[in-house]
């Protein structure tokens, strides 16, 4: 009876041992981590509240490589890329590499998939997200890529290019993805038309930092067109800007996004505070803008 006790007692002791040198300290620990963790996503919203940017966008750890073949096509296809210096570069092949990895990539009407294909769409998501902290599209999830127009049964119309968010899907016709990066003044880019309309749907939906920083943005643009009735008359008589711009606001923010795109100087002297807004909204500060 005494030596079960004893040991009782020993066991006892060796429980409380371990408790006290290696459980409490390692709960103190994660639990210091986890405040320091809230403490920084709090002071993040609280900085972006204030100067309309993220305190930082970019990781620094298991940046994603794409294959030689991929970085080829990326480097010969995609002039805002090449402008980049090698840290930038670095991020957006990992951003490139990460869209194509958690996307479906999927041909209609017997077209083949191609590299060129998912790299150069990839690319343009990535663009237009490059200034964001929260970079990758929720509402996409399935990218459908037909060889040119494609008839759609639910308004019986061609269409180059569309949005689903209910299905998580985005839509276009190759040719006319191409043909938007063929003349790279032109205001006229389906790429980015369609991917404006993911990100500006996106972040309605959204409450992450990134999404915060739009959706104030776009208030601010919205607002400043309200109350100044004469810029609205210069847009619409300057012709600068499509007339499909006029069509609904989401057809405005994406025909306003190609054209930022594409001609930022000629946007910039013809409508400096639209500008602005739109490089805040997308936290654009990259070589040319």
């Amino acid at each position: 009876m005494f030596l079960l006790i004893v040991s009782k007692t020993e066991q006892e002791i060796f429980e409380m041992e371990l408790i006290s040198n290696y459980v409490i300290p390692i709960g103190i620990v994660i639990i210091v981590f986890f405040i320091i963790y809230r403490l920084i996503k709090i002071f993040q919203f609280y900085y972006a509240s204030i100067f309309n940017k993220p305190l930082f966008i970019y990781r620094l750890f298991k940046l994603n490589n794409l294959s030689p073949r991929q970085r080829e096509i990326l480097k010969n296809g995609h002039t805002f890329f090449r402008r980049l210096p090698y840290k930038h570069q670095r991020q957006f092949e990992h951003r490139v590499s990460e869209f194509i990895d958690t996307n479906e990539f999927i041909g209609r009407e017997n077209l083949e998939v191609t590299e060129q294909m998912k790299v150069m769409i990839a690319a343009t998501a990535t663009m237009l997200c490059f200034g964001f902290k929260t970079y990758q599209l929720d509402i996409v999830e399935t990218v459908i890529i037909y060889p040119n127009a494609y008839y759609s049964q639910i308004n019986n119309m061609y269409h180059k290019g569309e949005v689903n968010p209910r299905l998580k899907t985005i839509v276009f016709s190759w040719e006319h993805f191409l043909q938007g990066y063929e003349i790279g003044d032109d205001n006229l880019n389906l790429g980015i038309h369609e991917f404006g309309h993911a990100i500006h749907l996106n972040a309605s939906r959204k409450n992450d930092l990134s999404s915060l920083i739009f959706n104030r943005g776009f208030k601010n643009l919205t607002a400043y067109l309200q109350e100044n009735e004469s810029v609205r008359q210069d847009l619409i008589a300057s012709k600068y800007f499509r007339e499909y711009a006029y069509t609904n606001h989401y057809e405005f923010f994406a025909v306003l996004l190609e054209n930022f795109i594409e001609t930022p100087l000629e946007f910039k002297s013809q409508f400096p505070e639209l500008y602005r807004c739109l490089k805040q909204m997308l936290n654009f500060k990259f070589t040319g803008y």
